[in-house]
């Protein structure tokens, strides 16, 4: 039994996604921490800060590392972060003069954040991806039963008939303006966090913009100097994702009603009742309207999350690591429904 639904071991059926959760699991994230650790010490040693030697002995353990994960379960519940006992572990794994160098001028938000983007980046691959797919399947609907005549309802009720492809664009407009957001935010969203203790690079002196440039350039990130207590580019990234969700809710409820309906939409798949053979429920357009709402309630939980007190926030962090993977799975889930929603409409408006 999970406390989450999004994997719980049958509601995830339902709300879950595979691939979200892989970017969120463990391993994805102990594995983007190593990638930063390796990176860094690349960085470090190309600007001169650290020997050549050692940055290749830290990316070569980084490469095959596997943490005591109970050990880091142990750690984090005393000190709050995953990274300090992480770090330990690497340098005990590193050995020799090499240890020392590792993580050099870094702090455990830098290793966290970055590991973060990291994943955000390749959530967003995914996503853009999933668009373009549901995209299509509206555009398939179009070239079935765009021309077919649809009564068009205002405040619900009957108003005047309109077509099927009037309905669609509906559906179909707002995907377009989402790909476009998170395209813009896949390109120059996803800045590399490398600050330091307190943000101001302090043990790299004169070598710090070029290790973080030369950081960022290794994993494929921006630069951009440190922002770990400035949190607008991660509420951003979660709006993008609830306004996906959002729109998609909208889709859902207007097939719903359809379907309540019955005379203007038919629709294959599941959706059986243990009491009315009969029946079929439009279990994917619920569920997308479920999805919509719940992320619309935990983006404001994002919105406080932003508020970080000087240097950096313990609280408002933790927050962040609390809401912020369940939007994820939640848009995840939205587009995996309604693409297979899409799919299921085998009929739609008023045949001549």
């Amino acid at each position: 039994m999970s406390i989450s639904a999004f994997e719980h071991p049958y509601l995830s059926g339902l709300v879950g996604d595979e691939d979200v959760s892989r970017l969120f699991s463990v391993e994805a994230e102990v594995s983007a921490m190593l990638a930063f650790e390796a990176a860094l010490a690349t960085a470090e040693a190309i600007e001169g800060v650290i020997p050549q030697t050692a940055a290749e002995r830290i990316a070569e353990v980084c490469a095959e590392f596997v943490p005591d994960i109970d050990a880091l379960k142990v750690a984090t519940a005393r000190d709050g972060i995953v990274v300090s006992d992480l770090v330990k572990q690497l340098r005990a794994a590193v050995g020799g003069e090499a240890a020392f160098h590792v993580h050099f001028g870094a702090t455990s938000q830098d290793v966290i954040d970055t590991a973060l983007v990291l994943r955000l980046k390749s959530l967003s691959a995914l996503f853009l991806e999933r668009l373009v797919v549901l995209a299509t399947a509206i555009d398939d609907l179009d070239e079935k039963f765009g021309v077919r005549e649809l009564m068009g309802r205002t405040r619900m009720q009957a108003a005047i008939p309109i077509t099927v492809w009037d309905r669609l664009r509906t559906w179909r407009a707002p995907l377009e303006r989402h790909h476009q957001r998170l395209q813009t935010f896949f390109d120059n969203g996803f800045a590399v966090q490398f600050g330091g203790a307190a943000g101001t690079l302090d043990k790299l002196g004169d070598a710090a913009n070029g290790v973080r440039e030369t950081l960022a350039t290794a994993l494929d990130l921006a630069d951009q100097p440190q922002w770990h207590s400035q949190r607008e580019t991660i509420a951003e990234f979660a709006t993008i994702l609830t306004l996906i969700t959002g729109s998609l809710g909208k889709f859902g409820q207007d097939v719903a009603l359809l379907a309540e309906l019955g005379d203007e939409i038919a629709l294959s798949g599941g959706g059986a009742s243990s009491a009315m053979a009969h029946k079929q429920n439009p279990v994917a357009a619920e569920v997308l309207v479920s999805l919509a709402r719940y992320n619309a309630v935990q983006i404001s939980a994002i919105q406080q999350s932003m508020v970080h007190e000087q240097e950096r926030s313990g609280a408002a962090w933790t927050l962040e690591w609390l809401v912020l993977p369940s939007i994820a799975a939640a848009t995840g889930a939205s587009l995996r429904l309604a693409t297979e929603l899409a799919g299921n409409i085998q009929s739609l408006g008023v045949a001549e």
